[in-house]
């Protein structure tokens, strides 16, 4: 179960339409809900986290040009806060010092069968949070191949998710910052 975050933007859906509006990934269909704290871990699959260094954001380009959010899915028995830790570290290099858990995409699947077989189906959750992070060396081996990972201004983060299409992932940042500045009085670049 996840709780509704208390301290909802004014109205979301306008405020950020694409990371709103329902979505589909192959033959998942998901929709964004912001949220306060988790109370089940049970429908959890997946976690993702903006990265923040200072007053700047963390992106990783994949092998295929693509800019992606770090973030995967969890292993047997992993927990969301151990499978961001370790995802970071495979894709970004880096340590988390801080997370803050604000969202989740609720999904539903219509394949005949999960993922992999230790992950909820065919509701599950992909979590979302934003944190301060440490840069502490090169992407390690995993299940991305990433081929640069960038500590950049906020805005330039939003231009490249939009110019590659993904103007979900551009909200998302720009939603992680505005909560981010709101709840520590940190402000993005």
């Amino acid at each position: 179960m996840l709780a509704v975050l208390e301290e909802q933007p004014t109205d979301p859906g306008s405020d950020y339409p694409n990371l709103f509006s329902p979505a589909e990934w192959d033959y998942v269909q998901c929709r964004f809900m912001l949220v306060d704290k988790l109370l089940s871990s049970d429908p959890v699959s997946n976690v993702n986290i903006v990265p923040f260094v200072g007053d700047r954001v963390v992106m990783v380009r994949l092998e295929d040009g693509s800019w992606e959010i770090p973030g995967g899915t969890l292993e047997p028995e992993e927990s969301y806060r151990e499978a961001i830790c370790r995802e970071l570290l495979e894709e970004a290099g880096a340590r988390m010092l801080e997370f803050e858990l604000f969202g989740a995409w609720i999904c539903h699947s219509s394949a005949p069968g999960p993922f992999r077989p230790h992950i909820p189906h065919p509701d599950f959750w992909r979590l979302v949070g934003y944190g301060d992070v440490e840069i502490s060396g090169a992407p390690q081996e995993g299940g991305e191949h990433v081929v640069s990972v960038d500590v950049l201004p906020l805005a330039e983060a939003v231009r490249r998710f939009t110019l590659d299409s993904r103007p979900e992932l551009a909200e998302l940042y720009l939603l992680a910052a505005a909560l981010r500045q709101r709840r520590h009085g940190v402000k993005g670049e």
